[in-house]
């Protein structure tokens, strides 16, 4: 019998298997992600961060395009000498580039000639020009040092007193409006990236401060159960970090994507009418490695700026609601 009593009586657990029983189950999120999806947001920042990153790279290619014409424009000065019939162009031709040679800041001079003039005037006067039946003047292209420029009064002169028919154009007057136009193009598309960024932090903050207020019981229930505000505006600063980063990671990837395609585009297309006419306006579709730190800045500044309204917001929840339990009259002061 008393075998049989202890056989029936409960064994003892063994201790592997107290300890599975005792073992806590992993913690869910302070912040359901369920209730706090944050979809609106992501698509609201991804949006506004392509449109900042896509500026930001237009502007930056504006001002390389722009530094580039007048580059190319500043280094070369043009000899011009008008037909005569007692003029012999070739010698005179040649005597100019040797007298532009003669002076300090000079580097190359080359003779244009009749094949490439003729090429030149093709746009307007056509095919098959024959330039000994007309009065086309001849050019002589002399590159020139930009640090160390030669004395155009000094040149101007000597050409006109042993060629009357040269005349020296030292584009100044181009690069003087093409130096203008760049600063204007620059400060233009600087204030539209300043009105683009700007409506992008408004939207941020709203959005962020939108999608809050509509998920405040959550800030309550935690408050109430005797969280600290800091702690709760961390757990809410977490959760909007990465929603912010999703967001505006997209908008700007999609914004490099897109000066990645065109850049291939015309890298591909080199020659065409299209890619002529798109270079001749814009230049080339390529912002280099500051434009793509530019557009990971601005990811940062949207992800940052995000995560620190959302902080501000909680925030400001929680004292409305210790200004609440303090003084109940002030329910729907804070209602409305």
């Amino acid at each position: 019998m008393s075998d049989a009593r202890a056989t029936d009586r409960p064994q003892p657990a063994a201790p592997q298997e107290r300890k599975a029983a005792l073992r806590v189950r992993p913690t869910a999120p302070i912040v359901p992600p369920g209730n706090v999806s944050g979809n609106a947001l992501m698509l609201v920042i991804a949006i506004m961060a392509f449109l900042a990153c896509l500026t930001l790279g237009a502007v930056s290619m504006v001002r390389a395009t722009a530094q580039s014409w007048q580059s190319q424009i500043s280094r070369e000065i043009t000899i011009q000498i008008k037909p005569d019939e007692k003029l012999d162009m070739e010698k005179a031709l040649a005597d100019a580039r040797d007298l532009a040679l003669t002076f300090d800041g000079t580097t190359d001079g080359s003779i244009v000639d009749k094949a490439a003039t003729a090429r030149l005037l093709e746009p307007w006067l056509g095919e098959g020009l024959n330039l000994d039946d007309l009065p086309v003047p001849r050019l002589v292209i002399i590159t020139i040092d930009e640090k160390n420029p030669p004395d155009f009064a000094a040149m101007r002169k000597m050409l006109t007193e042993t060629i009357p028919q040269a005349y020296l154009d030292d584009h100044r007057t181009w690069v003087d409006r093409l130096v203008a136009m760049a600063h204007t193009t620059a400060l233009i598309g600087t204030g539209v990236l300043m009105l683009v960024f700007s409506a992008m932090v408004l939207t941020v903050i709203f959005a962020t401060r939108g999608t809050l207020s509509g998920n405040r019981h959550i800030v309550e229930v935690l408050h109430f159960v005797g969280a600290e505000a800091g702690f709760v505006a961390s757990e809410f600063q977490k959760h909007f970090l990465k929603i912010s980063l999703k967001g505006a990671g997209a908008g700007g990837l999609l914004a490099a994507a897109c000066f990645v395609v065109a850049g291939f585009w015309q890298s591909r297309s080199i020659a065409t009418p299209q890619s002529d006419q798109a270079s001749a306006l814009f230049g080339s579709f390529t912002i280099g490695y500051t434009g793509y730190l530019g557009i990971a800045a601005i990811m940062i500044v949207i992800a940052l700026l995000t995560t620190l309204t959302a902080r501000f917001t909680v925030m400001r929840t929680i004292y409305e609601i210790d200004q609440i339990r303090s003084d109940p009259t002030r329910i729907d002061t804070h209602q409305n």
